[in-house]
C-alpha cells in the first residue's frame, strides 16, 4: 500500500530519479522557467526553494551543499543572480501554472517559473 508515502517515484529507480530532478533544477535555474508534467513540477518545487534559501546565506557550507548536486556554472548563477533577486523575500520563490493536458498521452502539463 502507498499510505503515508510522500515521494513520487515516476516509475524510475533511485539514480534515474535523482538525475531527472537534477536536470529539471538545472534547466529551471538556467532558463528561468520550464514546461513539464504537473507531478514533476510539484516534486521540483520544494527542492529548488530550499536551494534558494541556502543560497541566500552565501557561506562556504551552503556553497558546498549546493555544489554537491549542481554543476559549478549553475551554482554560480544560483548564488549570483537568483539568490540576490530574492534577498528580501522569505519564501515562495516559484509558481506553478497549470497548462492543461498533453495531446499525445493526456498527461497534465504545468509550467514552473520563478516569481
Amino acid at each position: 500500500m502507498k499510505h503515508l508515502s510522500k515521494i513520487r517515484k515516476f516509475h524510475r529507480e533511485a539514480g534515474q530519479r535523482k538525475a531527472l530532478l537534477k536536470a529539471l533544477i538545472t534547466a529551471l535555474i538556467t532558463n528561468g522557467k520550464i514546461k513539464t508534467t504537473e507531478a514533476k513540477a510539484k516534486e521540483v518545487r520544494p527542492q529548488i526553494e530550499k536551494m534558494i534559501s541556502k543560497a541566500k546565506i552565501k557561506d562556504i557550507n551552503s556553497i558546498r551543499l549546493i555544489r554537491k548536486t549542481l554543476a559549478e556554472s549553475v551554482t554560480k548563477k544560483l548564488f549570483d543572480e537568483v539568490a540576490v533577486k530574492y534577498k528580501e523575500r522569505n519564501g515562495g520563490y516559484t509558481r506553478i501554472i497549470k497548462l492543461g493536458q498533453r495531446r499525445s498521452d493526456g498527461s497534465k502539463i504545468a509550467q514552473i517559473e520563478f516569481v
